[in-house]
């Protein structure tokens, strides 16, 4: 079967370096040979803060795969798969993908995913505009040490755990998906590590984060 590969960097220093690039030509070439994919063509998107909407290296990636009939392997989808626009675009091209880093997630899981995460992404920026608008208006000076009372450092370790709890959201997906599958807590960790995620403090997942994931899931009323 053939298949054209998508990689994906964030700027140009990143690309010439190699960084993060030759992590995902090596998951691609591995995921290929395992699954017997030929590779005819590779495209390489380098992203900035301000085309992230506009994926030439992409439009010519899909436009190559549906002439040759072949499937798109995304090497990284993770981020990408938090923007509506992105999986959108995908999804209307009619090409058929896979992610290898989530291999096991299909379009519409993912585009369900990106729903959320998008929807959340703007109620944290939201929330946050809101707080630092109180802040301002009860006359706290931000940015200021001296104004590190007690509750400003609680409120600061509360935000801190918020912010953790929303990190997990699209990783949440995939858990539910990999349990629904069978997958023990050990395995569901260990293709976690394999694919390249890490918990919000940078550490290798092990079972009992992949539990509690899930057992928050559960408690928000997702399934497990």
């Amino acid at each position: 079967m053939k298949a054209v590969a998508y990689y994906r960097v964030s700027r140009q220093k990143q690309a010439a370096s190699g960084l993060g690039l030759e992590a995902q030509q090596a998951n691609v070439a591995a995921f290929a040979k395992a699954r017997g994919y030929e590779v005819t063509a590779t495209f390489t998107e380098i992203e900035t803060g301000t085309n992230k909407r506009q994926r030439p290296e992409l439009a010519r990636a899909l436009e190559q795969a549906r002439r040759e009939g072949a499937e798109l392997l995304i090497a990284k989808l993770d981020r990408l798969a938090r923007n509506v626009h992105f999986v959108s675009g995908l999804m209307e091209s009619r090409v058929r993908f896979t992610a290898v880093d989530m291999p096991e997630v299909d379009s519409l899981t993912v585009h369900i995913l990106a729903a959320v995460a998008e929807k959340e992404a703007k109620m944290i920026s939201t929330r946050t505009k809101d707080a630092l608008k109180a802040a301002r208006a009860r006359g706290v000076k931000l940015g200021n040490p001296q104004n590190l009372t007690l509750e400003a450092r609680r409120q600061g370790a509360q935000a801190r755990r918020t912010r953790a709890v929303e990190s997990y959201r699209l990783v949440s997906g995939y858990v539910q998906v990999l349990r629904a599958q069978g997958l023990t807590l050990q395995r569901i960790a260990d293709r976690l590590n394999a694919e390249g995620h890490r918990t919000v403090t940078g550490k290798l997942w092990r079972p009992v984060q992949v539990r509690n994931v899930l057992l928050r899931a559960q408690r928000e009323g997702g399934v497990q």
